[in-house]
């Protein structure tokens, strides 16, 4: 890593008193994004030589550090073999903690080789969800290639189906598929990547299992990006794979879409259901065969796993069936998406659970161990950073500088002080449990940026402060947000953003990109979302807006949902957003849904997640839960009611609170009820969308579902993850004199 000496001028560095023999391990955190010594990678990417990136979540290990925490490749100490090579259990140190590391290295003999390494590296590097392995870091030193990633204790799901004979239970099973269909979900559809990822490997020897028995997808060699909501739907590849495990589809015609992933997990669930290998010695087919045969005989019965035959429900058996069988139809268009495998499975295991009269916790089985699968815990990543020795020195005592200190000298200190009291030292005791990569911006980039904060440079005001448009050195374009006042709790919900948006990466979450400490109102700047907010296109009808059609507005309440039920339910730990509206659903240029502002979000361990917990209440009028306002009791059900004031934002295209209207009609949200309870609705429903809903069923399958989300219990209110689902229903009810392929509009 760059040392911070590199990225100050030479003749500030005099002032901060930084010493050339400064130990790089000292500052090992930061580097010069650009001005980074060693060898470059695919991943690297141009950036101004005077910004600062934070970069913990992937680091370079140096060839002497792999050969000691291998003890120079020990046989004794392999734990896996693959087509890439060997996998070896090591300690290694990172930052100053020992951890525990599967550390990869390819072997000269493999058929994959740098471009599988740098996929891998390049794409884990980006990707933050629970239900995806780890990357620590990496090494390419001359001819060697290792990857290091977070060691998953309990081995592959191959292991225990066909190995070790580990005796899982039904639900147990239910929920290793489960965790791994929502990391396959994720790469589909949330990543913040352009396009979606096709794992392109999907098998049980790649759903690794942690401490808690959590499934997480690994291998990312072979996977690929797809071009996602593009009129190709489709990659055109040289076909690579695993037999038993290929789509048909794909092998015959070399054209590589998510649905591939599908067929392959189709045979995952087939492994897990029969306990037999995708190409078993003791099968004449592939098990995919087999097994769709045996079930054509009506001999399914005879396919389960004995070990749990006795277990299943008659019922739970025929929908699971149904699914793996859906997965693994001939036409890849018939396929369900990973989303709707997912909610499919967890609809099963509620099915098993009921018959078996248990709690979904499953406290007596090894999966009562999950509940700290989210948990952010301390691997060390952080650890030996030396906050100290990045921040600026103070002068040395006894020196009067009086009336010779120069203006820049006076600047230096004046930034001191700002970068002190904005929160370097408070983001040095948070940051233990993690970050991901964020630019820590200079004064004078922002500054030049935002044309010293030109008033034309403003693209919004709140009670937050203003938001200005800002061109860095490298012509990207960002949105930079200045607070109206600095105080204490302005500076906690700062930190609190930057420690959120950094466990974040999903395509419908806005992007933060980096932070300014040295001007004495700490500065956030984010991705440029080009069309402004939700509300500006519902609320406010003038040239600069474009009036969104019904089509547009369910898909955007779809993405916004997915992104929440994200926050609650996939992210590395369990996000309560807390400030859901339609002034932070951002727009971008293609009118895709981007979630914003998480200065007053709440982060919770998996253990706070089925018990309220008990906070300042913190929202906007006319969104806040009735039952956390009144109780102080926060749950993830408290985004749920806010998102219902936004669907039926988007349904009537009133405002929240109106004091134009009626006073039994200013809140939206009880007026809404009312209409709906006294069957009246059609009075408040937007004109524009009555006519433009596909059918009657579409409209009020949209309004039950906001009256749903709406309900003043926050126990009988939906999941984000349900409402997601709904959505999704929803947006394909059409018109049955319609074409069958519709396009979406945006009008006018």
């Amino acid at each position: 890593m760059g040392r911070l000496k590199d990225i100050i001028d030479s003749d500030i560095r005099s002032y901060l008193s930084i010493s050339p023999s400064t130990p790089t391990s000292s500052i090992i955190m930061f580097h010069a994004t650009g001005n980074e010594s060693g060898p470059s990678t695919p991943t690297s990417t141009s950036s101004s030589s005077s910004s600062m990136q934070w970069s913990q979540l992937c680091r370079h290990f140096e060839f002497g550090e792999i050969l000691s925490a291998t003890e120079s490749f020990a046989e004794s100490l392999v734990i896996g073999r693959g087509g890439f090579g060997k996998v070896y259990k090591g300690n290694i140190y990172n930052g100053s903690t020992l951890v525990v590391a599967a550390i990869k290295r390819l072997d000269a003999m493999s058929n994959q080789g740098a471009s599988e390494f740098w996929a891998e590296v390049e794409m884990l590097s980006k990707l933050r969800h629970c239900h995806l392995v780890s990357l620590i870091g990496y090494c390419n030193y001359e001819t060697e290639m290792i990857l290091v990633y977070e060691y998953m204790p309990h081995g592959t799901l191959e292991d225990h189906l066909h190995k070790l004979g580990t005796p899982l239970t039904w639900c147990e099973r239910l929920m290793i598929c489960i965790g791994a269909a929502r990391g396959l979900d994720y790469l589909h559809t949330g990543t913040g990547i352009e396009f979606g990822i096709i794992h392109r490997d999907v098998k049980s020897s790649n759903i690794l299992l942690d401490e808690s028995w959590a499934a997480k997808v690994s291998d990312f060699g072979l996977s690929k990006i797809s071009p996602r909501n593009q009129q190709s739907t489709h990659v055109s590849t040289l076909v690579k794979g695993t037999f038993g495990y290929f789509d048909p589809n794909y092998f015959a015609t070399g054209k590589l879409t998510t649905k591939s992933d599908v067929y392959a997990f189709g045979v995952v669930l087939l492994e897990v259901l029969c306990r037999k290998r995708a190409v078993d010695d003791s099968l004449d087919w592939g098990i995919a065969t087999w097994a769709q045969d045996s079930i054509k005989e009506g001999r399914l019965k005879d396919i389960i796993d004995s070990a749990i035959r006795g277990e299943i429900s008659p019922k739970c058996l025929k929908q699971f069936v149904r699914i793996a069988e859906r997965c693994l139809d001939n036409h890849p268009k018939l396929r369900p998406t990973m989303a709707e495998v997912v909610l499919s499975l967890e609809y099963v295991l509620k099915l098993q659970e009921k018959t078996n009269n248990v709690s979904h916790s499953a406290s007596k089985t090894i999966f009562g161990r999950m509940f700290n699968k989210f948990s952010f815990t301390d691997n060390g990543q952080n650890s030996g950073m030396d906050f100290d020795s990045l921040m600026p020195k103070k002068p040395h005592i006894g020196i009067d500088f009086g009336p010779l200190m120069s203006k820049k000298r006076k600047q230096l200190m004046l930034r001191q002080k700002f970068f002190q009291q904005n929160g370097a030292l408070l983001l040095e005791d948070k940051l233990k449990n993690g970050v991901g990569s964020i630019n820590i911006f200079r004064a004078e980039e922002i500054e030049k940026a935002t044309t010293d904060f030109a008033d034309y440079m403003i693209i919004g005001r709140g009670g937050y402060g203003t938001v200005y448009k800002g061109v860095l050195p490298d012509n990207r374009v960002v949105a930079i947000k200045r607070s109206r006042v600095s105080d204490e709790t302005q500076m906690e919900q700062f930190i609190n953003e930057i420690l959120i948006l950094g466990r974040i990466n999903h395509r419908n979450v806005v992007q933060l990109v980096g932070c300014c400490l040295e001007t004495e109102i700490p500065l956030l700047a984010f991705e440029f979302v080009a069309n402004g907010s939700l509300h500006d296109h519902i609320h406010n009808n003038n040239s600069s807006t474009r009036r969104l059609s019904w089509d547009s507005r369910l898909r955007i309440a779809h993405e916004s949902a997915g992104a929440l039920a994200y926050l609650h339910s996939d992210a590395t730990m369990t996000i309560i957003h807390r400030d859901v509206k339609s002034a932070n659903i951002l727009l971008d240029e293609n009118y895709t849904a981007k979630v914003a502002d998480f200065g007053g979000s709440k982060s919770l361990q998996i253990l706070e997640v089925d018990d309220p917990v008990t906070t300042l209440v913190q929202g906007t009028l006319g969104y806040l839960d009735p039952e956390y306002f009144h109780t102080s009791q926060l749950t993830d059900k408290s985004d749920v009611y806010s998102f219902g004031v936004v669907l039926a934002e988007l349904i009537t295209g009133s405002k929240p609170i109106s004091m134009e209207r009626h006073q039994e009609e200013r809140n939206l949200a009880a007026y809404f009820l009312i209409a709906e309870r006294e069957d009246r609705l059609i009075e408040i429903i937007d004109p524009h969308v009555f006519e433009e809903a596909a059918t009657d069923e579409q409209l009020e399958a949209a309004c039950s579902l906001a009256c749903r989300c709406l309900h003043m219990e926050g126990k009988k209110r939906p999941s984000m993850k349900e409402v997601t689902m709904e959505l999704e229903r929803i947006r394909k009810i059409r018109n049955p004199w319609d074409s069958e392929v519709y396009h979406e509009n945006v009008s006018d």
